[in-house]
């Protein structure tokens, strides 16, 4: 789970190399964490497999990232198109000769 109770200076500092431990880079592990959950949703993963890897319930995990969803927008109606357009498609005669 991507949880973090305390320790982000020690841990930055073990994960990161001196020069970017200095910077503001991940000064707070929930930052990490904001951004591992919005990426994936954006890249498509399951809400719900975010959610329990997150340690969230879905509902709080929706609420919080919904924004990340709408740009899935048109990726899933151009989805959802190319399987309905199959469908329309005749059956090709089978080119078997016995």
């Amino acid at each position: 789970m991507l949880h973090s109770a305390g320790g982000g200076k020690e841990a930055r500092t073990v994960a990161l190399p001196p020069e970017l431990a200095a910077t503001p880079l991940a000064k707070r592990p929930y930052d990490l964490r904001h951004s591992a959950l919005s990426t994936w949703l954006a890249a498509g993963a399951d809400p719900a497999e975010v959610a329990q890897r997150a340690g969230n319930s879905v509902e709080v995990l929706l609420t919080r990232y919904a924004k990340c969803l709408y740009d899935r927008q048109s990726i899933n109606n151009q989805r959802i198109e190319h399987l309905l357009s199959a469908y329309d498609q005749p059956n090709e005669p089978d080119q078997t000769h016995e």
